[in-house]
């Protein structure tokens, strides 16, 4: 399910891209198939409301909690534990796909605890919402983040969105079936949350201390928030990201080091 967005928001920049130059929504000419239109307006764009349930009329059709697209899926009770580099110290990430469910913007979404820790001590928690449609594509309806000083002592929640609050849309976060060119806006809150990302490559090799993943899908993510810095992920089939890092703009680095479900 494709929602359309603001055109006047979207004019110039892409929401969707297939590689084959046909599948495209939003800022690219109008050659649709038929079907996907017939999705697209199905979806609908969302309204300017600032409540907290759904800019659509009830539930969205077709939507699921229960995640499994095979590049990115969500079973619930995953745990899975990074460690890396950020602002230059070492950090390490607990990610934990737990079994609750909330719905956001019509859709049941599974909610995932994200904690990242540096220095040591928690700096930021997140919950995210993943939802996954009829086609096996995830999409993302929101999260949930903020920020903590050394006492735990809430300092921002910036980067906080909820899809259909206050114009935030939902974005795909994987494709059922990507493809080396594919593109897609991840997320969309103006000034908050505008994240993009590309497929770059199939059957890459990808080396983290858990193992030699081979047969990996290489991505890269943007954002117009922080101009000129580029992120790369590895993605597993059968379990999702095992590697980022930061490879323009920036030296982070979160790998892989444990995954249990």
């Amino acid at each position: 399910m494709v929602p359309l967005p603001d055109e006047r928001e979207m004019k110039s920049e892409p929401f969707i891209a297939r590689s084959s130059g046909v599948r495209t929504v939003c800022g690219m000419r109008r050659t649709l198939l038929p079907a996907l239109l017939a999705v697209a307006l199905a979806a609908g764009c969302g309204s300017g409301g600032k409540t907290t349930t759904s800019s659509t009329t009830g539930k969205r059709s077709g939507f699921t909690a229960n995640v499994t697209n095979p590049w990115f899926p969500l079973r619930p009770g995953s745990v899975y534990r990074y460690r890396g580099i950020k602002d230059g110290e070492p950090s390490r990430e607990l990610l934990t796909v737990t079994h609750r469910t909330k719905t956001v913007d019509g859709a049941p979404c599974v909610v995932v605890s994200d904690l990242l820790y540096a220095g040591g001590k928690l700096e930021e928690r997140t919950e995210d919402w993943y939802s996954q449609d009829a086609k096996g594509n995830v999409w993302y309806f929101g999260e949930r983040t903020a920020e903590l000083d050394e006492h735990g002592n809430v300092t921002t929640t910036s980067g906080s969105w909820t899809a259909g609050v206050d114009d935030a849309k939902p974005g795909i976060f994987m494709f059922a079936h990507p493809r080396v060119g594919d593109s897609a806006r991840q997320e969309y809150l103006k000034g908050e949350a505008e994240d993009h990302f590309q497929v770059v490559a199939l059957g890459v090799t990808a080396t983290v201390p858990l193992e030699t993943f081979r047969g990996a899908m290489l991505t890269k993510e943007w954002t117009p928030l922080e101009p000129g810095v580029i992120d790369h992920k590895y993605y597993v089939r059968g379990i999702g990201t095992v590697l980022e890092q930061t490879v323009e703009g920036g030296d982070e680095r979160n790998e892989l080091v444990f995954f249990h479900r």
